[in-house]
């Protein structure tokens, strides 16, 4: 649990707070965000996307229902760093085999506790997701000396991780029950519920390696190509965009989510950016431009896609059009292709951890893998 350990978080423009040292004791550094979610901080922190940064939970309480072996969405917690308010003193649910607290320190997970979360969240509202340590026992020094390490970390933009996340090797997730497609997922940081989605659908999922040869995916093997989430900047990831070109060219189903998202839409002629402060957390209001539905989605990215002029474009596959925006401040969350079979969303609509408002999102892959097949 919490002990008497102090430490500090220091925020790269100097800014920081005292607090008590919690999971692994030492130093550690990341791009700081925060996250809104009041449940689910076992899929989260498992997220292959938070690679590279630490975590602030707006959640005055974590840790209430422990850790259990079937909701991690990864073999390993992926923050660089914890920060909370108030860590549970017991874990408490049938579920539970664990603490978090016990997690963390069995990962050298370093984090801070008793700290104002509110105030560090207004803050980075206010300035922006910026680069952060934090910092207990022997690594504790003057601040000044602890904001010069901090300062001296290269940012998340221009950051390339995917290679820390992609699968070293391929691996296969059955469908349930008889195989009616079979689907190559390129792993940039995937997370396992939604190959269980696919496999719910009849899907075979392939997950393979980021650094996949494009030859070895245009095999006519596979019925369509998914595009996982993942951490980064995507304007680094220029030889999977190039992988995506190809796909398109040869006219296989495309499906991306998150990072998928931003790199489909490099490929296809469009600019990302990098938001002030990021969409992360479970109840991110998204509007599906076509029904004029709503749905509350799962969001983790720190990058979003750039379409100039409105719901329209022009892209180097013909014309596309956006499908979802969000109606917190109309950042693009879904594009789409008119002339080939090939889609996007910028969120997570795997439901982990999170509602499944979306999960209609793969019945739409599926049927647009079928009517490719019907037309061939």
């Amino acid at each position: 649990m919490s002990n008497s350990t102090a430490a500090y978080l220091v925020l790269e423009d100097g800014r920081h707070f005292k607090g008590l040292s919690w999971g692994a004791t030492g130093k550690t550094f990341g791009e700081l965000v925060f996250a809104t979610p009041m449940s689910g901080y076992q899929e989260t922190i498992t997220d292959p996307s938070y690679c590279g940064q630490i975590l602030v939970q707006t959640a005055v309480h974590i840790g209430n229902t422990g850790m259990n072996d079937e909701d991690a969405e990864s073999d390993q917690i992926w923050i660089s760093g914890y920060v909370v308010r108030d860590p549970a003193r017991i874990a408490s649910n049938w579920r539970s085999t664990r603490t978090l607290d016990s997690e963390l320190h069995d990962q050298q997970i370093v984090g801070i506790s008793a700290v104002d979360t509110r105030a560090i969240t207004r803050h980075l509202r206010d300035q922006g997701a910026m680069r952060a340590g934090i910092f207990s026992g022997d690594s504790v020094s003057e601040i000044k000396d602890m904001l010069a390490q901090v300062q001296g970390q290269p940012g998340m933009k221009g950051s390339n991780l995917t290679a820390k996340v992609t699968t070293k090797a391929a691996y296969v997730v059955p469908s349930i029950g008889d195989a009616v497609f079979k689907v190559a997922a390129i792993d940039l940081g995937i997370k396992r519920n939604t190959p269980r989605l696919m496999a719910k659908r009849g899907i075979e999922t392939h997950v393979l390696p980021a650094t996949t040869a494009v030859k070895d995916i245009l095999t006519g093997e596979y019925d369509g190509v998914f595009l996982s989430n993942g951490p980064g900047d995507p304007a680094t990831a220029s030889e999977t965009v190039e992988k995506i070109k190809a796909i398109l060219d040869f006219g296989l189903p495309l499906f991306g989510i998150c990072f998928g998202q931003q790199l489909f839409a490099r490929a296809v002629g469009l600019d990302t950016y990098k938001l002030q402060f990021g969409h992360r957390g479970i109840n991110q209001p998204v509007k599906d431009l076509k029904t004029g539905k709503v749905a509350i989605t799962a969001h983790n990215h720190g990058f979003a896609v750039a379409v100039p002029g409105g719901n329209k474009f022009d892209s180097l596959y013909g014309p596309g059009i956006v499908t979802h925006r969000c109606l917190n401040d109309d950042v693009v969350e879904g594009i789409e292709l008119i002339s080939k079979p090939a889609f996007s969303v910028q969120y997570h609509p795997e439901a982990a951890a999170g509602p499944h408002d979306a999960e209609y999102l793969f019945d739409k892959f599926f049927e647009m893998i079928k009517l490719n097949r019907k037309r061939k």
